[in-house]
């Protein structure tokens, strides 16, 4: 069997070493977020909530979750 492979990527200005191919989705399910209450931004460019689970992590990817905010 092969050997899993780590990368690491930038979550909301931190580090982390993530095993494995992951999507964005994989990601915010990992963090326990759900996708319908954040914003996806990768590498400054906003990704459509439709591609969360299309949308394979690389190396060194920057990635930025923004969290909707409700009050008055």
């Amino acid at each position: 069997m092969g050997r899993l492979l780590a990368m690491q990527i930038t979550v909301n200005g931190e580090s982390r070493d993530i095993v494995g191919i992951m999507t964005l989705a994989g990601l915010l399910e990992s963090l326990g977020i759900n996708p319908k209450s954040v914003v996806v931004e990768r590498n400054l460019q906003i990704v459509d909530r439709s591609r969360l689970e299309m949308e394979n992590l690389n190396e060194g990817d920057c990635i930025e979750i923004i969290r909707f905010v409700g009050g008055g």
